[in-house]
């Protein structure tokens, strides 16, 4: 899918190309390309001049090799951006090629965006482009827009960890956790362990790309102030994210706990059950040796007389764990 955005008004606007054509009939200031087939890449190419990189969007690229400039003043990103999906969280790799003013490109600056899935931050963009006149004026700020949407969003998300985390505290402290309701627990925790781990990760990567920028020395003062702005609300959720893994920490030792006392309980049971039927398994196996000078055996009441001491060795120390408290 190949998308262009073009400025009217101080908004973006967004317009769906089907053909070459219709790349001559706006001037972008952004290109984004959705899983582009090789009919668009040669489009792009045809109208433009450029070429996307076969290894765009490599997962396996060389850490060093994701931020570079190339000989004509193109800058080179390769940045992840976090999709905080309920089932599935995960990071899409994006690349981005942003050219400076050149004829030769038909264009005063064109940011290019290639991408294999729908990116929640592109979208959060585009509502907020067209709805707040100004906030675009070029490529460069769509770029640090993108970036500080990333941010935004990432901060949405951990507000959602703290609900999640939340709740399953509630369940957790409440005190009556059984097993099933332990491992739900420890199901929910691990998820959104994972999921910050992800947003610290994606937080780690997005102030790489902005630093890049800002050292790249294309930015405008406003714009240089505004990447340094993204930096420290990517700083504060530093403390964020190692807060909740502190939570996650505590929450995942008190439900483990819990399912210890659990386990306690079972061997509880069959320790006292053990002791208890020890002096009747002790009493059976002394009528049971059929010793020949046992004259009580010879009587009639000799056997119900040896039920009885069995009876009464098991109840009687069933009452003193129970007397103590042990049986609760």
């Amino acid at each position: 899918m190949l998308n262009i955005f073009s400025l009217a008004n101080g908004r973006l606007f967004q317009e769906e190309i089907e053909s070459l054509e219709g790349l001559a009939q706006f001037q972008p200031v952004w290109v984004d390309l959705e899983s582009p087939t090789p009919e668009e890449k040669r489009w792009i190419k045809q109208y433009y001049g450029l070429s996307i990189p076969e290894d765009a969007m490599d997962e396996d690229i060389e850490e060093s090799a994701r931020f570079y400039e190339e000989d004509n003043g193109d800058l080179h990103i390769r940045s992840d951006f976090l999709i905080a999906d309920e089932e599935a969280p995960r990071t899409v790799r994006v690349a981005f090629i942003l050219n400076q003013a050149n004829a030769s490109l038909r264009s005063h600056g064109v940011l290019f965006s290639i991408h294999d899935e729908n990116v929640p931050v592109f979208r959060l963009l585009r509502m907020r482009a067209r709805r707040a006149p100004g906030l675009i004026a070029d490529a460069k700020d769509v770029l640090l827009k993108l970036f500080d949407a990333d941010a935004e969003y990432s901060a949405d998300t951990l507000e959602e960890i703290y609900d999640h985390l939340e709740s399953a505290g509630r369940q957790v402290l409440a005190g009556d956790v059984t097993d099933e309701l332990a491992g739900e627990v420890l199901g929910a925790i691990a998820r959104q362990e994972d999921l910050n781990g992800r947003i610290r990760r994606n937080m780690m990567d997005t102030r790489r790309a902005v630093s890049f920028l800002m050292r790249s020395r294309m930015l405008s003062a406003d714009q240089f102030e505004e990447a340094r702005q993204i930096l420290r609300d990517i700083d504060s959720l530093d403390s964020h994210t190692a807060f909740l893994f502190d939570k996650i920490n505590f929450l995942m030792d008190a439900t483990v706990g819990f399912i210890n006392i659990n386990q306690n309980k079972i061997i509880k049971i069959f320790s006292v059950a053990s002791v208890a039927l020890l002096p009747p398994t002790l009493i059976a196996s002394i009528y049971g040796m059929n010793f020949q000078h046992m004259p009580e055996l010879g009587q009639t009441w000799g056997y119900p007389l040896a039920l009885v001491l069995m009876l009464a060795s098991a109840v009687i120390p069933m009452w003193y764990f129970r007397k103590r408290g042990w049986l609760k």
